[in-house]
């Protein structure tokens, strides 16, 4: 993986995000600057109405300083609201093309990834880290600069009412700026840290949740509810350390700041009495010295949100710069039209990458003809999911080639592979919408009558046309509204509408009552015929009429032949179905 930039380096890895958006952002900056002045005139608004008041000009020339004081703040006005709502929207629309960016990346990213990464963490940088971010373009840079400005202008200022008085502040400048850097080194640190305990917050409330029946069932909802909160209370430390980090940092910024206006004030007050100052300039003078030292501290409180900021940044690059495991060619071989569905493994070796120790495949080789259906059998681990995810190639082999119409699925792009391929998985997922989206999943421009035809291959239509809405009910999160076998026939349907020419079903009946499965047996029956079948199963008798039935133990092909040879030929296969058999007689 790519070094990942740190602190302010890895901010300014995200200025691409706003190069979209040069006129907003110059918008953006002619209003701050017109707010910034605005501000500073202020002040000579503010020494012109003193002096006119009490410096005997008389009435008239009190109201034209009030009116002219009035224009600069109306403007003011103006100018700032202008400059919250083009830096807000821009904060908005950064945020949410960074988190475009990101998911749109997240989706590119194989398996082997998300065996090891947390979903919790991914869902804090998508949402916590890229809001960090957004509150930086959207309102903290705008603000640090104005202040910026402010306090170069305020200075300037300073030292033409008094340079006296100026040198005062001056002294206390690298008294202020040195703190600034060393607290601004620990809050980068201690702002990551906090980051991270929250993404462990929700990375744990996201495994409970999705687990909440076995955590019921198991009576571990005290249990699981104390390390939630450990988690809370790690977070909430890490987030209180980060916190008084700060408070001290503004503590003695505004202490030396503000301490430098009241001691200036005290010399200036003195040179009013002896009349070396009018009361006008010496108001002014406090104006800017006080604008000075709070857009001091502004600055100091918003360096900590940089530093945030840039920890955020650094997470949101990690997930950027992590490579796609599946490479796509730079140009892709296209696949032979119209599609046969022959299907070939040439010595296949693979290791998943969170288990090197035990190799999954051994040297798999094997080739299934257009329109053959062959089935994997074998005890658990044997490979038989894996030949499954290879062919979709959600991870490449280290070892062997695998083709598909002849055609070497490594140089193909990986779209253009799956649409070619239908899967039934043992879990089926059922998306959180109603039962045609999910259905016309993998064909979004199905009609609604493809939508019910494949329904009733599946035997689905039944129980679909019984919810409250039928076709349009919501299935709720992950279809809890349904049972394990209703939401394998909504995945078959699935399979069956995008009508592929190559057909996975990893234990496609496995969660079917007998009557059900039956039904459903003779639509993958016909479903299947004329297309490449690939079956997966643990339950012998659903596979007895495959062309072929490959057995597979401990990564390694050990038999291949249909049902009645196996059977004579003794072996792995043989012992599985005496046992299966044995148990239904």
């Amino acid at each position: 993986m790519p070094r990942i930039p740190g602190g302010l380096a890895a901010l300014r890895q995200m200025l691409p995000h706003l190069r979209p958006y040069r006129l907003r952002v110059f918008a953006a900056a002619g209003a701050m600057l017109a707010a910034a002045g605005l501000t500073l005139g202020l002040g000579q608004g503010l020494r012109h109405l003193i002096d006119s008041g009490f410096g005997g000009q008389g009435e008239g020339a009190l109201d034209a300083a009030a009116l002219g004081m009035f224009a600069v703040v109306a403007a003011l006005a103006a100018a700032t609201s202008l400059r919250f709502f083009l830096v807000s929207s821009l904060g908005e629309r950064v945020a949410a093309d960074l988190r475009r960016a990101v998911f749109n990346h997240v989706l590119t990213l194989s398996p082997a990834f998300f065996e090891t990464a947390r979903t919790g963490d991914l869902l804090s940088r998508l949402t916590a880290d890229i809001g960090v971010l957004q509150s930086l373009v959207g309102s903290a840079i705008s603000q640090g600069l104005r202040s910026l400005l402010m306090m170069a202008g305020a200075f300037a200022l300073l030292v033409l009412t008094s340079i006296k008085l100026a040198g005062v502040v001056v002294l206390v400048v690298p008294l202020v700026v040195v703190p600034l850097i060393l607290f601004g080194r620990r809050e980068k640190a201690l702002s990551r840290l906090a980051q991270e305990r929250v993404a462990d917050l929700g990375a744990r409330a996201e495994e409970i949740i999705n687990g909440i029946r076995t955590v019921q069932a198991f009576g571990r909802e005290a249990r699981e509810a104390d390390r939630f909160g450990q988690d809370a209370e790690a977070a909430m430390s890490a987030a209180l350390r980060r916190i008084a980090s700060r408070g001290a940092q503004i503590l003695v910024v505004i202490l030396l700041g503000f301490g430098a206006i009241t001691f200036s004030l005290w010399i200036g007050g003195r040179d009013v009495v002896a009349g070396r100052m009018t009361g006008g300039e010496l108001s002014a003078f406090v104006f800017y010295a006080v604008l000075l030292a709070s857009s001091g501290a502004t600055v100091s409180e918003l360096w900590g949100e940089v530093q945030r900021a840039a920890a955020a940044a650094e997470r949101v690059l990690e997930l950027l710069r992590v490579p796609p495991a599946i490479a796509v060619p730079a140009s892709p071989a296209p696949l032979p039209r119209p599609p046969r569905g022959r299907i070939e493994f040439r010595n296949i070796g693979f290791t998943y990458p969170s288990r090197p120790e035990r190799p999954a495949l051994h040297d798999v080789s094997l080739c299934i003809e257009p329109g053959e259906t062959v089935a994997l059998v074998g005890p658990s681990g044997a490979g038989k999911t894996t030949v499954l995810q290879l062919l979709l190639r959600f991870y490449d082999p280290q070892q062997g080639r695998i083709l598909v119409d002849g055609v070497d699925i490594a140089s193909v792009e990986p779209g253009a592979l799956r649409a070619r391929i239908g899967l039934v998985p043992q879990d089926p997922v059922i998306f959180s919408t109603d039962a045609a989206s999910n259905i016309a999943y993998g064909r979004p421009d199905a009609t609604p009558e493809d939508i019910r035809a494949a329904a009733r291959s599946a035997e689905a239509l039944g129980f679909i046309e019984a919810l409250p809405q039928g076709m349009r009910s919501f299935l709720g999160a992950k279809g809890v509204t349904l049972s394990g076998g209703q939401r394998q026939r909504i995945a078959i349907a699935r399979a069956v509408l995008r009508d592929p020419p190559i057909l996975l079903l990893d234990e496609a009946t496995s969660a079917l009552d007998a009557e059900s499965e039956r039904a459903v047996q003779q639509a993958l029956a016909v479903l299947s015929r004329g297309r490449t079948t690939l079956v997966v199963a643990h339950r012998l008798a659903t596979i007895r009429r495959a062309d072929r039935i490959v057995v597979l133990d401990q990564g390694r092909i050990v038999a291949v032949g249909p049902h009645d040879q196996l059977i004579r030929t003794g072996g792995l296969y043989a012992r599985l179905a005496a046992l299966q058999f044995g148990e239904v007689t």
